[in-house]
């Protein structure tokens, strides 16, 4: 019988690689668990937390920034439209501290590094100001990307919901409890809004507001055309499906038509200020002992200027909408 010799060093490797797969495999999971409970819509999710119809359609509202009636606040104007578009519960009397505490970090960073209070006092407010928006934007842009993917589903789930003898009211919180974000919460709203006492074109009508998209309004228009007119409702909600998913293709060849354009306009735009930043660590006088001449000062200012009509004009040529 042949001797078996025991390697402890490969023992030990294995036992890691063990340890190491075991370790991965669980953070897996765990990220999928997670991913998987924030697909359940906020609305689901209140719901476990309020009593009363009545104390989950007022939170709903509450939530998304709406009046104690559920309409949009009309008073700030363009802000609190892209506030409502990103779908985010901001308060200004909460998230104001914030952003004016970290627009002063901004500044005393930029003065630590510049040592010139003439251009650090104005840089704290500009990123104070224009972050947010852009942030907002952002937000609100793929909010309005994940609302036309999912609009068609919900529509179809209607149409199934209506085929099978549902009234509309129950198909539409039938796309709530089975929708994930920001749909899901959307449609389950307006059906809590009609259990509460509003109309079905009350209700569809304040999600159009809500998510300010041209496919959501077409819906909107399809049920307030039914519900003067009358007609097979299913019938028009599959027509709605079928223009949305169109409108959809559509906008993915615009897309695709004016790709190249995009890529050249962030190419032109990125060019000059990544030789900036190279040339700003690589030779720091090489504009560090002309900035200060009132001619390089003039010449950057008219460069920066052109470049921003530049963009403009490349932004015009590229932005096809229908």
């Amino acid at each position: 019988m042949p001797d078996i010799q025991f390697d402890a060093r490969l023992a030990v490797l294995i036992m890691i690689f063990a340890a190491v797969f075991t370790g991965v495999q669980a953070i897996t999971g765990l990220a999928r668990v997670g991913v998987a409970k924030r697909k359940v819509n906020k609305r689901l999710a209140t719901v476990e937390k309020t009593g009363s119809l009545e104390q989950l359609v007022g939170e709903l509202r509450k939530q998304r920034g709406l009046g104690a009636d559920g309409e949009v606040t009309r008073g700030m104007g363009w802000f609190n439209d892209l506030v409502i578009r990103s779908g985010l519960n901001i308060q200004l009397k909460k998230h104001l501290p914030m952003v004016l505490l970290g627009g002063a970090l901004v500044s005393a960073l930029v003065f630590l590094w510049t040592r010139n209070w003439m251009i650090a006092a104005p840089v704290g407010p500009a990123v104070a100001l224009i972050g947010p928006i852009m942030f907002l934007k952002l937000k609100a842009a793929g909010r309005a990307k994940a609302i036309g993917l999912q609009l068609p589903n919900a529509l179809e789930v209607i149409i199934r919901s209506l085929e099978a003898g549902h009234p509309v009211p129950t198909a539409i919180a039938l796309v709530g409890r089975e929708m994930p974000d920001p749909l899901g919460s959307e449609f389950g709203m307006a059906g809590d809004e009609i259990a509460y006492g509003a109309t079905l074109q009350q209700a569809i009508g304040r999600i159009a507001d809500r998510c300010r998209h041209p496919d959501v309004d077409l819906f909107a228009a399809t049920i307030r055309l039914q519900e003067k007119s009358g007609g097979n409702l299913t019938g028009l909600l599959k027509m709605n499906a079928k223009a949305v998913r169109e409108r959809h293709k559509m906008r993915l060849k615009i897309k695709a038509a004016s790709s190249e354009g995009r890529a050249s306009a962030i190419i032109l735009t990125a060019a000059p200020f990544g030789v900036l930043g190279i040339l700003t660590f690589a030779s720091p006088h090489f504009y560090g002992d002309v900035i200060g001449e009132r001619p390089v000062q003039i010449g950057l200012a008219v460069l920066g200027t052109w470049m921003f009509l530049g963009n403009m004009v490349m932004r015009k040529m590229i932005d096809m909408r229908i």
